[in-house]
């Protein structure tokens, strides 16, 4: 944590507040005085950078009703207590409450500056600790999302991870409603700037004059994009949409930044929605220093059984939004899936998968009308390419066997029931598709 850590300093005696703080100071810490415990709650709150140190005896709210309250708050907060020499036994049953530690009156100066220092250490170090815990935590929540157990997307994931701890820029492009959005906040949220911002600016948002404010500045409020973003991410999306004249300043911007850059640039491109590359709508300069690191995601119908596993996950959230049970896909439905071409990709799949939810509530319609209806511009919802058989009939029984696994709640007696299987031949199965028991209970 490269912020400096506050002293919150609370006594009703302007003397020994001013006198506290003043030594404070000078041993190089930074004090904020409050003459009541009311007053110091009002500003002190959970993961509040910086320790405590009252007084016991005050008018209103004392030092032990404060110290409980605080504790309340964050129970991670050291706190100080300052008692007169009759208070002894009242600070030692502190302690137990949660207090750091405590100093009679009239306290050492010395022994002052080394709790302070003491409590500050401890305190930093439970702000960092709670810092990369929500680091990890946010990580795993946005990695979790990329769903898919396809080769494609398992060398995805093992890229991201490898290009989020690297300090370089990244291009990312892909078809439209590949998720390009989605992997550029995984690799800010998996990698060393995590706990700084992300910055997102849609390129193709605004006119040359106000893009050219949004990311530089001057702005009427708040900072311009590359100030927010410093020391963060700054994820620009569209990034075809640049002027020559943003550009050349986008460059030196870069330029002046230097090796390793303070902020990192995540751009996204979306030439390949009208058929063109990154390369032919960027100046060279730009387009390789943007392009040091680069991932192109894979289209929807590259992902093979994928296909079904984010057809169900979806149908399923749709389902419990809607209040209804989600549709059950049948062999033909599964092999339709996975033959169409998906040239929205997972947004596609996402609006298919929606709607049929709210036919399958209205108990009218197929999955096959659906995809033909997103797909009117081809004269069938099949892909260019087949597959093996083999291919579909793994795919159809893997998602049967995972959406009866859910339905039940991982009771293996319930699910050989329903799908007519001898126990053996389920473990197996469960074995091949990778699917585990404990996964569902």
């Amino acid at each position: 944590m490269s912020r400096k850590l506050k002293i919150a300093i609370v006594d009703d005696e302007p003397d020994m507040r001013e006198s506290i703080s003043q030594w404070l100071v000078l041993s190089g810490f930074e004090t904020e005085t409050y003459a009541s415990a009311e007053d110091a709650l009002k500003v002190i709150g959970p993961d509040w950078p910086g320790i405590v140190v009252s007084d016991i005896r005050m008018p209103g709210m004392d030092g032990i009703a404060f110290l409980k309250r605080l504790m309340s708050i964050d129970s991670g907060l050291p706190v100080i207590l300052i008692t007169g020499h009759g208070d002894v036994p009242m600070a030692v049953e502190a302690m137990r409450l949660g207090a750091m530690d405590f100093m009679e009156k009239p306290f050492n100066p010395e022994r002052m500056s080394q709790l302070a220092k003491k409590a500050t250490q401890a305190r930093r170090m439970t702000l960092d600790n709670r810092a990369l815990r929500r680091d990890l935590s946010e990580g795993q929540q946005v990695m979790s999302k990329l769903i898919g157990t396809s080769p494609v997307m398992d060398r995805l994931r093992e890229d991201i991870l490898d290009l989020g701890q690297a300090d370089g820029h990244v291009l990312i492009d892909g078809e439209t409603g590949t998720g390009k959005t989605l992997v550029a906040h995984a690799l800010h949220a998996v990698g060393p700037r995590a706990s700084k911002k992300f910055v997102p600016v849609s390129c193709a948002a605004y006119n040359d004059e106000a893009l050219t404010a949004r990311l530089f500045g001057p702005i009427e409020e708040g900072l311009p994009a590359v100030e927010e973003a410093r020391g963060g991410t700054l994820c620009l999306e569209d990034i075809e949409a640049l002027s020559e004249a943003l550009q050349a300043r986008l460059l030196a911007f870069i330029s002046d930044q230097g090796a390793p850059a303070e902020t990192r640039i995540i751009a996204i491109s979306n030439a390949r929605a009208e058929g063109r590359k990154a390369e032919d709508s960027l100046r060279p300069d730009l387009f390789y220093r943007l392009s040091a690191l680069k991932i192109t995601l894979p289209p929807l119908r590259a992902r093979g059984e994928d296909i079904l596993a984010l057809f169900t996950r979806m149908s399923e959230q749709f389902s419990d939004e809607y209040g209804c049970e989600p549709p059950q896909v049948s062999a033909q439905e599964a092999a339709q899936l996975l033959q169409a071409p998906w040239p929205g990709n997972i947004r596609q799949l996402i609006n298919v998968a929606e709607r049929a939810v709210l036919q399958n509530r209205r108990g009218s319609g197929s999955i096959a009308s659906l995809l033909m209806a997103d797909g009117e511009d081809n004269q069938q919802a099949t892909t260019t390419e087949g597959k093996p058989l083999k291919e579909y009939v793994e795919s159809f029984e893997k998602m049967l066997i995972d959406n009866t696994m859910r339905r039940h709640k991982g009771s293996i007696a319930n699910v050989m029931e329903e799908l007519c299987l001898p126990r053996r031949t389920l473990n197996e199965k469960m074995a091949k598709y990778g699917l585990q028991r404990s996964d569902y209970l």
